[in-house]
Formats: structure tokens, sequence, C-alpha cells
């Protein structure tokens, strides 16, 4: 998220804000300072965004670190001595990271509505807010499967680690933050297309970003608006066809559930063999 912060600080942001305002001051009878404040403002939507979306990410691979630190150090072992079975046991850690996730996405949500509130953007309304929370809920919940099943069956801090430099380095790209997916080539658009993050970073751009982009593209052909949606991965189209949020919602689902159940067969295998 630091890195997602200071990135479009230092210059992406800037670069995102002026190229939004060249395409607006391609039609005429335009105030060039005013779209330039609706420029900034939606790319702060558009970013904070993003970080929601990431969030689910880092912090549950931070969370379920916990559970493969016990495991190397034998701890998990004294845990299990408990009148609880091991998948119940295990499962608690999952638990654990879905909550923590929830909690500081919300508290993300917070603060950064706070902020594009005193930069000029509007306060979401309550419909909004609750679409939100059950997005951050979802979105939460796939990472925190995906994390149990990997904490699951990696068995070193080691092995560990290496996968969180991975993940941490590729999720910004593959969420299409540090550059829009439109302005990649169609093969990287096309990978990025075959994993979660692009499909939950791009549902919550559409509810965060509605308001501000209707405003700033107001009176601009609706082609022009829904090219630029496209680009930035606002919209995002799979064989022709736009994915509405309630698809990328089944698609973070699919993708939790499966690797819960992954996480869990996996436990049940490690009963049998430790008999």
């Amino acid at each position: 998220m630091i890195i997602v912060i200071a990135l479009m600080a230092l210059f992406l942001g800037d670069i995102q804000t002026e190229a939004v305002t060249e395409l607006l001051g391609k039609f005429p009878g335009r105030d060039a300072a005013e779209d330039q404040n609706h420029a900034k403002l939606l790319v702060l939507s558009w970013t904070t965004a993003g970080i929601l979306s990431i969030n689910a990410v880092t912090v549950t691979l931070s969370a379920l670190s916990s559970m493969v630190k016990d495991k190397v150090s034998g701890r998990i072992h004294a845990i299990y001595t408990a009148p609880v079975s091991r998948l119940t046991i295990a499962s608690g850690y999952m638990l654990a990271a879905w909550a923590a996730s929830v909690w500081i996405c919300v508290l993300t949500l917070l603060l950064t509505e706070i902020y594009g509130v005193i930069c000029g953007l509007e306060w979401f309304s309550l419909t909004t807010h609750l679409s939100l929370f059950g997005m951050i809920l979802v979105n939460s919940f796939a990472y925190a499967a995906f994390m149990y099943a990997a904490a699951v069956l990696i068995h070193s801090e080691g092995a560990w680690s290496g996968m969180g430099t991975v993940i941490g380095t590729l999720t910004g790209f593959l969420g299409g933050i540090y550059l829009p997916i439109g302005e990649l080539s169609q093969n990287v658009a096309n990978f990025m297309k075959c994993t979660p993050i692009i499909y939950g970073t791009s549902m919550f751009r559409n509810i965060m970003t509605k308001d501000i982009l209707d405003i700033t593209f107001s009176g601009i052909p609706e082609e022009a608006a829904a090219a630029y949606r496209e680009i930035v991965g606002i919209d995002l189209y799979v064989s022709g066809k736009q994915v509405t949020c309630t698809a990328s919602l089944a698609v973070l689902l699919i993708f939790g559930v499966t690797f819960l159940m992954i996480g869990a067969a996996a436990i049940r295998h490690g009963n049998r063999t430790d008999r």
C-alpha cells in the first residue's frame, strides 16, 4: 500500500491526471482548470479503490505467517493437543486473517473517504457503503482462503517469505495499479484476467469512481468515457462481454472456496499421514 501511495504521489498520479485533462481538452467549450481538478479527484478515487483491493492480499499474507511460524517452531503441535480437530484449529487461523483483512480494509475505506471529502469528493451513500462492505467481505475471504491453503502446504519460513516477495511484487501489476490494463499488451491483459486480483480492483473502481467519473466526463460523448473506463480497468471485458460487479464477486467467491477446499483437504491428508 505504501509503495502504491508513494508512486502515485511522486509521478504516476500526475501522469494519469495529465492524460485525463488532455483527453477532456480535445472537446470544445471545456474549462481547463475545472477539468484538471476533476481529473485529480478521479485519479484519487481510482487509486484508493486499487489500494482497498490489494490490501486484502497483503494483510492476509501477513496474518497467516503466524501459522507457518507455529508449524516451523513446533508450537502448533501443542495447539493440536486441544480437544478440537486440526481442521477447526487451522480454520481459526484463516478466520482470524479474514477478520483482520476486513478490519484493515474498512479502516482504509474510512480514512481514504475522509481524505477524498477533504479534497473535494462527496461522501458515499449508505447503499454504496453497504455494497463496498459486501465487496470487502468477499475480497478478503478469497485471499484469506488462498493464503490459508498456502500456509497449510508450505513448511518453511523461507518458502513463505519467498512466496510473499513474489506476491507483493506482482499484486500491484496484476491489479492494474502501477499501469492500467489498457496500456499493456493484449497477451499481458489476457493473463491478468486469468487472476482474481484484476476482478477485485475492477469492482471496487466501478463503485468508487462512478460519481466523480460522471462529473468529469459530463458533456463528453459516451464513447470517449467508455473507452477511458476500459483503458484504466474500471470496466473489464472477457470474450467481448463486460464483466459485471456480480460476476467479479462470483470469480472471487469461486477462487476462495476452491482454495478453502484445497487447504481443508491438505489438513485431512495430514491427519491420515500422522496416524
